[in-house]
Order: structure tokens, then sequence, then C-alpha cells
């Protein structure tokens, strides 16, 4: 598994634990940034990262910023991306059976790190179900294809 993952200057804390996490669990990453604690604009940062799970250069993507609100709305943008915004480990496991997301976003000023970490492994340890969950998937995706 290869994942993209990248945070504005309010999760930066945050995506370096992160970034810790997935380098124990032998998972292979690539960090967009940012490069230092400077204030700068979350959808320059979450547009490489969804662009990148999209285009099928990475199997998933992980975005953090102050909330993960900002970051979750500008990677839904992007086609092909189903972003959700987890705080709690349930949410993290559902979302991957049911919703097969394959971007997770995250709150640095909402959650601890030591539960991010828990999320984290959550959502990238748990598999899609398929069966009934693939035809509302196939429906979403029908919902961009309208755009």
């Amino acid at each position: 598994m290869k994942i993209a993952i990248s945070s504005d200057h309010g999760g930066n804390n945050l995506r370096h634990e992160i970034i810790n996490l997935l380098a124990e669990l032998g998972v292979e990453f690539v960090d967009f940034g940012p490069n230092s604690d400077e204030s700068v604009d979350y959808p320059d940062f979450a547009a490489p990262v969804a662009n990148g799970v999209a285009s099928g250069n990475f199997d998933r993507g992980i975005l953090i910023c102050g909330t993960g609100i900002g970051m979750s709305i500008a990677a839904n943008k992007v086609k092909g991306i189903r972003c959700a915004l987890v705080h709690d480990v349930f949410s993290a496991k559902a979302t991957r059976e049911h919703n097969d997301t394959n971007v997770l976003a995250m709150g640095e000023r909402v959650i601890g790190a030591g539960h991010a970490r828990e999320i984290v492994a959550t959502w990238l340890n748990t598999s899609f179900e398929g069966g009934r969950h693939e035809r509302r998937i196939g429906k979403l995706m029908e919902l961009e294809n309208d755009q």
C-alpha cells in the first residue's frame, strides 16, 4: 500500500506523528508537506494528495488540518475521491467497510496524537465489505458523472 499524506500549518504536528506511525508499520508513503509552520492554504496541500489517489499513483491519502473540514471539502472536489472526516475509531472502520473511502481527513485541534494513530491504523487495516455497499458507491460515482 502506498499512501500520500499532507497537511496545512494547523495539522503539521499531527502529520509528523502519523508519518512516524506509517514508518513504524512499514507503509510506503510520500509526504507532500508543508515543510514549515508558516501559514499556508489547505487546498494547495489537499490537491496533490487527492489528485495522486484519483490518478492511481497512490492507494490512499491522509490529510490533516486544524479541524479536518477544509481538507475534506477540498479533497472531495476531485473526481474519484471519497474523503471522510473522521475523529473516532468506529467511524474510521465504518467508512472503509461501507464507503470504501480512499482519503482520510483529521483535525489536529480536535483529537490527540494517540487517538489519531488508532484511527489511522484502523482505517489502513480495514477492507471494503462490498456487497450492498457496491451499489451505493456506484450511485455516488454517478453523481460525479452528472456534473
